[in-house]
């Protein structure tokens, strides 16, 4: 399908920039409100540490809210990632306070002020070419990891990003000297985890900017291997940025192939609760 047969824009973007507390709650009123008017779907989380934002709408309609989201000084220049659908990825637009917009669990992880080097997908993708000696480090889930990743990648088999900090702690030390790449969907999970390692000792991480989203538009799908999970309707795209075939179960939360689905169970629990991702 062809990029103006698209008629959704789908964004996704993240900003770690100090916020007060006691502001949030008007400040999420404000937002909602300004969402609901441009008739935008999706999910904003608000913390005293940043924003993170999910978004889908026509493209008039995201245009507008730009406009007025990035007349908040803090989030004058925030970069959100773009991709297209025939239809609206998400069933409501929710704006949530949160204690962290993603959480790690270690108070001394402050992306605002420290984090680690970017490498940019260009580099990355050099980086293979060369067969430079690196270590590939997926910071996503279990569940994520299944549908796709970088070749030789390292997986750490995270139920929930949160046990990230404790599965650093099981590394081989000899790691602290080898030259790592962290990546994530779209990048803010490496804000935390990159540093995380960082502060552990690690003396060489880097984080892939703007995660695995921002390599597919600037690379495609070189030295990746299968799809990448996102988290609305589509449940997953390729390396086109396009929505593919898998399915979710809504109780394990699983994605499934096709030929994974039995007599329309899942494989992992025996649900039939089997579709697109509610979101």
């Amino acid at each position: 399908m062809k990029t103006n047969e698209l008629s959704i824009i789908n964004l996704s973007g993240y900003r770690f920039v100090s916020l007060k507390e006691t502001a949030l709650p008007q400040l999420r009123i404000d937002i909602k409100n300004k969402a609901i008017e441009c008739a935008l779907k999706g999910t904003i989380l608000l913390s005293s540490e940043g924003v993170n934002a999910f978004l889908a709408g026509t493209r008039e309609n995201i245009d507008n809210f730009l406009i007025f989201f990035r007349s908040i000084p803090e989030f004058s220049d925030i970069w959100f990632k773009e991709s297209f659908t025939n239809y609206q990825p998400f069933n409501r637009m929710l704006v949530r306070i949160k204690k962290e917009i993603i959480p790690i669990r270690n108070e001394n992880i402050l992306p605002e002020k420290k984090t680690a080097p970017y490498v940019t997908p260009e580099e990355l993708k050099q980086w293979y070419s060369e067969k430079r000696d690196m270590i590939v480090l997926d910071t996503r889930n279990n569940y994520e990891v299944t549908l796709g990743t970088f070749e030789n990648a390292m997986d750490l088999h995270l139920a929930h990003f949160n046990e990230f900090d404790e599965a650093v702690n099981f590394l081989p030390e000899a790691l602290k000297e080898k030259t790592i790449v962290t990546f994530c969907t779209g990048g803010i999970r490496c804000e935390k985890a990159a540093e995380l390692m960082a502060q552990k000792g690690f003396k060489n991480v880097y984080q892939l900017n703007g995660g695995i989203l921002n390599y597919f538009e600037k690379c495609g799908g070189d030295f990746y291997n299968g799809e990448c999970f996102v988290f609305d309707q589509r449940v997953a795209v390729n390396s086109a940025l396009q929505e593919t075939e898998t399915k979710q179960c809504f109780d394990c939360r699983t994605p499934l192939k096709s030929n994974d689905i039995r007599d329309g169970k899942c494989p992992h629990c025996g649900s039939k609760s089997i579709s697109k991702q509610a979101a």
